[in-house]
């Protein structure tokens, strides 16, 4: 379950981040794809990153 919750969490933070820049650059429905798609990398990097931690 705690894996889902970081993923979202990232999907989450690229959503806000994108809609933000979108905002500025008025290029707001790009910007939303580039921020999921940023948040879903950072989601599955904590995902790694908390699994390699683990096995040590």
């Amino acid at each position: 379950m705690k894996n889902n919750n970081k993923l979202s969490l990232g999907i989450s933070l690229g959503i806000c981040i994108g809609s933000i820049v979108g905002m500025i650059t008025n290029q707001l429905s790009l910007w939303i794809g580039v921020g999921i798609a940023f948040g879903t990398a950072i989601g599955i990097s904590f995902f790694k990153k908390e699994k390699s931690n683990n096995k040590n």
